[in-house]
């Protein structure tokens, strides 16, 4: 698999834009049985051993980007729109279903 680095830093450019709308609503907490989902924010899955393991299998260089404290704070599911198209909801499937092994 190609890396993700350029995708990240494109993405990373469009997150500098001024943002105008923020969701209201907080996204569901993550169960006991899955604490780690689209919608834990990208530290805190790279704090984790084993959720850091199953984020880098799925989007290698995203965590080595320049630009990762500019992300850190969101979301996969909230990075996506700014991904281009890039960050597919099959690549994001593929990254849940990852997690979701994480214990």
């Amino acid at each position: 698999m190609k890396t993700l680095l350029p995708l990240f830093a494109a993405m990373a450019l469009l997150l500098s834009l001024p943002v105008h709308a923020q969701a209201t609503q907080s996204p569901p907490a993550p169960t006991a049985a899955t604490p780690f989902s689209l919608d834990t924010p990208i530290e805190e899955l790279a704090a984790h051993e084993g959720a850091k393991a199953a984020l880098t299998s799925t989007l290698p260089g995203l965590l080595e980007i320049p630009q990762y404290e500019m992300i850190k704070g969101l979301s996969l599911r909230q990075l996506q729109p700014y991904s281009g198209g890039k960050l597919t909801d099959e690549l994001l499937a593929r990254t849940e279903m990852a997690l979701a092994g994480v214990k």
